[in-house]
């Protein structure tokens, strides 16, 4: 499967569960205080680079990217998902929400601030992910800040898993891979948060959150 099909069939597998994916996820942070100091952190360091500007990839119905603007950054949202989009822009009138891909993103070189990714990289196959990095990189300010976060394998010893993700194939990383990968692009990280899982949790994964910045 191509590149671009594998965005496709992404793209198709989200318009179909929009709506019921915005409902579940309505209010995503209200229990997770970790997550929220990070953001905070992330939108300070943010605006001090490129134009301010901070671009949501992977935004879905944009509940980061409203975060994000509560947080005081000019925040806009990119999606593979029309779907998603509709449903952000409808949520969110006063932001800014478009249609795009990651590994091909209609913004000009070195312009921002920040860049989140929220688990908006986990169905990109690994022999993809360099291009979004790189993709990342290019539009990042020199001084720019990613946060971006994933499922952790099992060890240090699996590089990369893929599991049956309920939408579409997702795949997991080592949190110290994905930092080499990062630092290959000029990416360096400056911190890393790793979530273990509740009890209760589907699954039992480790969620790796990476801050890195661009030189």
């Amino acid at each position: 499967m191509t590149e671009l099909d594998t965005l496709h069939a992404t793209s198709k597998a989200y318009d179909a569960i929009a709506p019921t994916y915005a409902q579940l996820f309505h209010d995503p942070l209200h229990d997770r205080p970790l997550e929220r100091a990070l953001l905070s952190a992330f939108a300070e360091l943010a605006r001090t680079s490129g134009d301010g500007a901070v671009a949501d990839l992977g935004c879905g119905p944009g509940h980061f990217t409203a975060h994000l603007h509560g947080l005081g950054l000019k925040a806009f949202g990119v999606d593979a998902s029309p779907v998603m989009i509709e449903l952000a822009r409808e949520a969110n009138p006063g932001l800014r929400f478009e249609v795009g891909s990651m590994a091909a993103l209609d913004i000009e070189d070195g312009v921002l601030g920040g860049v989140l990714s929220r688990w908006s990289v986990i169905h990109t196959p690994p022999k993809d992910l360099p291009a979004v990095l790189a993709e990342i990189a290019r539009v990042l300010a020199p001084g720019g800040h990613l946060l971006i976060d994933f499922p952790a394998t099992d060890g240090p010893h699996k590089k990369t898993q893929a599991y049956d993700h309920t939408v579409v194939t997702a795949y997991r990383w080592s949190p110290d891979l994905f930092a080499e990968l990062l630092r290959d692009h000029g990416l360096a990280e400056s911190a890393r948060l790793v979530i273990e899982p509740k009890p209760t949790d589907q699954r039992q994964f480790q969620e790796v959150q990476l801050l890195a910045c661009k030189a």
